[in-house]
């Protein structure tokens, strides 16, 4: 039975995808339909390579710079063409199109596993060995099995080696695990026989080309606008966030959305494994990203080394991939208490689970540096209905009792499974004191100011507001004139009316 089909486009060549489901398999299987290539073509294509090679020089740094790659691809697609018009006089345009492609997959690609990376339905690629087919995780369906098979383990080896020179890494017997990133952006673990005992192993995990925005997750009930309007208000004011949850729940991604909100007029430094935060072009930012030693065990970068550099930077903000150790949880919270506003990732299900995971080894965060952490927003991931969710938003409450002191972990708001809905639990003691202090607003203020945003942010996800520029762009306007984007709001206007075409179209 076929549950659902659809046409894939790799480059330029198109592929029919099926998710069918057998009466004896337990897991529904994803079939890649693609026109079989004879014995003749496939040596023809073979010659093409050949005089390919010979004709185009490559350039080692052209290799290393994702730009160049993509120039690279270019030049090699155009030359791929051109010859094959030459070998096949006649052959049809959506022919030349498929087979030029088939090339540049082969020749600077993963083969066909680069139309399984260009099926924005799926999350993860996996293979396991030569011998077993192709697994993907499907966003509706889960783990399938696919009719893809990479042909032999030398070309899975390949495959990873290739990856790992365009980082500037290597993978081999005598380091034979690899944790890199393709130029598309997509994050690769690779491991070699005999540490994977069945066979060289490739796991792809695929970024949205589109990075999700706030009104994204607005429009799919992520999360309530009342609640990322109190977000907004805290990043506008420099209030220190951790965002938690469980693996693949959604933490870097919402992470990411509300970034936009910071004003332009700020600098800002991000500091990850792999480089997954993309922020409005027009922001003052500057990326770093860690670098693992080479074979001789020299030229290592951490994320320790990046964060502690980056307090030399002269930041504003600092957006920190995720806290995975002791001595980078101290230099953070140091930063937030010499006055930097800092946003990170960690894992833990829960606000109270965070909390415990701070103060616990091996982070071990003292309680006295936890005052400085304004909100938790914990990111949750139903496996059973397919959907994420905002879980609980929380803030950390110290105080002393005698000469020691305590943490309380206040959830001000939680989601209900059964109702799928947002629930107000307390009222923020802390964060609006502070907002208070440092703003000078009043609570009447605050609240006025809170339903100002969520007024702005529900005509934004009315009028498909959803590329991280055009959201960007929207709300530094509104710090530069609040009045003008109010008024628009209030008499229902087109919100692209303001918004430069490019920043709308991504």
């Amino acid at each position: 039975m076929i549950l659902e089909k659809y046409i894939v486009s790799a480059d330029k060549a198109k592929a029919l995808v099926e998710i069918k489901r057998g009466e004896d398999e337990f897991t529904p299987t994803y079939h890649l339909h693609f026109p079989k290539l004879e014995k003749g073509t496939v040596a023809l294509l073979e010659e093409i390579k050949d005089e390919i090679i010979d004709q185009l020089k490559i350039l080692p740094q052209e290799l290393l710079n994702p730009q160049a790659i993509g120039n690279l691809r270019e030049r090699f697609y155009e030359k791929c063409a051109e010859l094959i018009k030459k070998k096949l006089p006649g052959i049809k345009k959506d022919d030349e199109e498929f087979l030029a492609s088939i090339l540049i997959h082969e020749m600077l690609g993963l083969g066909r596993l680069e139309f399984l990376i260009a099926d924005g339905e799926l999350e993860e690629i996996v293979v396991n060995n030569s011998k077993e087919p192709v697994w993907v995780y499907h966003k509706k369906y889960g783990w399938l099995k696919t009719n893809v098979y990479v042909q032999s383990e030398a070309e899975i080896a390949n495959y990873a080696s290739a990856i790992a020179r365009r980082v500037g890494r290597q993978i081999t017997t005598l380091h034979p695990l690899l944790d890199a990133h393709l130029v598309t952006g997509d994050r690769v673990n690779a491991t070699l026989f005999p540490i994977s005992t069945k066979g060289n192993t490739l796991t792809i995990r695929r970024f949205r080309r589109k990075p999700w925005t706030i009104t994204d997750f607005i429009q799919n009930k992520t999360v309530t606008p009342e609640i990322a309007a109190l977000l907004w208000l805290s990043i506008q004011y420099e209030m220190n966030m951790i965002i938690s949850g469980g693996t693949a729940s959604g933490k870097t991604s919402f992470l990411n959305s509300l970034m936009p909100f910071i004003p332009a007029n700020q600098r800002i430094i991000s500091i990850e494994d792999t480089r997954e935060i993309q922020l409005p072009e027009f922001l003052h930012w500057v990326p770093l990203t860690t670098r693992e030693a080479n074979p001789e065990g020299k030229g290592e970068v951490s994320m320790l080394d990046l964060l502690v550099n980056s307090l030399r930077m002269r930041p504003d903000r600092i957006i920190v991939g995720e806290i995975r150790r002791g001595k980078e949880a101290e230099v953070l919270f140091e930063a937030m208490h010499t006055g930097h506003s800092v946003y990170a990732t960690l894992h833990a299900d829960t606000a109270e689970q965070t909390y415990r995971r701070l103060v616990n080894p091996p982070i071990s965060v003292p309680e006295a540096l936890l005052e400085a952490l304004d909100l938790v927003v914990v990111m949750f991931r139903d496996r059973r209905k397919g959907i994420r969710r905002v879980y609980e938003v929380a803030e950390i409450v110290s105080k002393f009792i005698g000469s020691r002191i305590t943490s309380e972990v206040r959830v001000m708001y939680r989601w209900n499974p059964s109702k799928d809905r947002m629930s107000q639990l307390k009222r923020s003691v802390k964060l609006i004191k502070k907002l208070k202090t440092f703003t000078g607003m009043s609570d009447r203020e605050i609240r006025q100011d809170l339903k100002e945003k969520e007024s702005i942010l529900k005509w934004m996800v009315k009028n498909s507001i959803n590329t991280v520029n055009a959201v960007g762009y929207l709300v530094s306007l509104y710090y530069q004139n609040p009045e003008k984007i109010l008024s628009m709001v209030k008499k229902k206007k087109k919100a692209s009316d303001l918004v430069p075409r490019y920043y709308l179209e991504g």
